[in-house]
């Protein structure tokens, strides 16, 4: 196993070069305009599975975009690591924000990444994180070091809920079958502080629609007489968190679990910056719920987020109009124990009946899942512990994510499995924004650590 930081360094370019040809690819499964972007991507995976060393590689159809299936087996008597990434992308929106072109992959060395970082859409999430254990899977079929079997299941919807890979699941239980679900799409607290995450919070999306009058109107002609849909939605939206930014809606907390004084002080000991956080978000101040701390806000506790808002005339000069519609696209982060359908219905039913006369409600759901705490007291568990100690020389620190990957309680529920969060991205790393990037330290630093996983998951076994 010391063999694969030689291995890293003879073949680093190489990992570097392939990694840049997939990211050059706009697999934006969120717009249909790129659906034969997406699909190709599909077959780079395909490839790249291939030439690592899987013995099956297959594109599996699915009512969306395909998922790419992979296995290696050495013996059906070992234990099997199941292996989940994802090969689509966010919107590279707003275009004019970024430095370089989203698709046209440039390394550039910055303070936190001194060895050069990978801007391009999708270098963080996910396909860059992929990749790694694409490429440690070539390690350790070349080097005869691959001590169990592997399965690899790399999806195309992630950034649009997923709605695939849930038919997938459901319908090939036998074929998934593993021992351990291994996924690199969170990320770790800094280069010289590794961590794994121990949980995710879940997810409600929904899009609000306030309809007023059967037209656009004239506002000098029917200003102050008929309801403005942008002027009520906008009241409705404010009136959804109190004054100490608790959320308004009944019954929304009822199941939210209260982590003890004990374990909220076991987090705090985390590093955490807080004048270096605002400075590298360009804020004078933090804000949220009273009572919780930054990363508490941002991992254990729910939210709600306007995500985008729009409505009437936004060109050029100005145009003089009451609008007939306005909308909204809002995100709720859930902790465990809440269910996403549960809380759709909750805000459905309230926020309808918060609308005034006048105007015509519609909430149109759109996808969601559950909250995960995965238990830091088993073998796989300790497996990714003791990987790191060998990579990074520490110990990580156990951490909760404010992110969701609502796939990894589906992955329990229809599989049985536990799932090992051990991911190497940075907060720094504008995931879902302009001017995303990841680091080659990071990308390289996986590929070493992954290895590890494997050789302890099985002793562990």
């Amino acid at each position: 196993m010391d063999s694969v930081k030689n291995y890293i360094q003879e073949n680093k370019d190489r990992f570097i070069a392939e990694l840049i040809e997939l990211l050059k690819m706009p697999s934006i499964s969120a717009d249909a305009a790129y659906s034969q972007d997406v699909l190709n991507t599909s077959e780079a995976v395909k490839d790249a599975l291939e030439k690592a060393g899987c013995d099956k590689v297959e594109i599996c159809e699915t009512p969306g975009y395909p998922i790419v299936y992979g296995e290696k087996t050495i013996d059906p008597a070992l234990p099997t690591v199941l292996v989940y990434g994802h090969y689509d992308v966010q919107p590279a929106d707003p275009i004019e924000l970024w430095d370089s072109d989203p698709f046209e992959p440039v390394i550039k060395k910055t303070d936190i990444h001194p060895d050069g970082a990978i801007f391009a859409r999708g270098a963080c999430d996910d396909k860059g994180q992929m990749f790694m254990h694409v490429k440690a899977l070539e390690y350790m079929v070349r080097n005869n070091v691959l001590p169990c079997n592997v399965k690899f299941m790399i999806e195309g919807e992630e950034e649009v809920g997923s709605g695939s890979l849930s038919w997938f699941v459901k319908n090939n239980h036998e074929k998934l079958k593993n021992d351990i679900i291994l996924i690199s799409d969170t990320g770790m607290l800094a280069n010289d502080t590794p961590s794994i995450t121990t949980g995710l919070r879940g997810l409600s999306y929904v899009e609000v629609e306030v309809t007023s009058a059967n037209r656009d109107l004239h506002s000098g002609l029917y200003g102050g007489a008929v309801a403005n849909p942008i002027n009520v939605l906008t009241k409705m939206i404010a009136s959804l968190h109190d004054e100490n930014n608790h959320i308004t809606i009944p019954h929304f907390y009822d199941k939210v679990e209260e982590l003890s004084q004990a374990e909220r002080d076991e987090m705090a000991k985390a590093p955490f910056s807080l004048e270096a956080y605002k400075k590298a978000l360009d804020i004078d101040a933090v804000y949220g719920e009273k009572g919780y701390t930054t990363t508490e806000r941002a991992s254990i506790r729910p939210t709600l987020d306007v995500n985008g808002i729009w409505g009437g005339y936004t060109g050029q000069g100005a145009k003089t109009v009451i609008p007939s519609k306005a909308y909204a696209k809002i995100s709720m982060r859930l902790v465990p124990n809440q269910d996403n359908l549960e809380i759709t219905e909750l805000f459905t039913k309230h926020f309808e009946s918060i609308a005034p006369a006048g105007v015509r409600v519609k909430v149109t759901p759109h996808h969601g899942g559950q909250g995960y705490v995965t238990p830091t007291d088993t073998p796989a568990y300790q497996a990714a512990v003791k990987a790191c100690k060998e990579s990074f020389g520490k110990e990580p620190i156990p951490v909760r994510s404010g992110g969701s990957i609502p796939i990894v309680a589906l992955f329990e529920e229809e599989l049985g499995s536990k799932s090992i969060l051990l991911g190497f991205g940075l907060d720094s790393d504008a995931i879902h924004s302009p001017n995303e990037h990841y680091g080659i330290f990071n990308f390289l630093k996986g590929i070493e650590t992954i290895p590890w996983f494997y050789h302890y998951f099985v002793n562990n076994k």
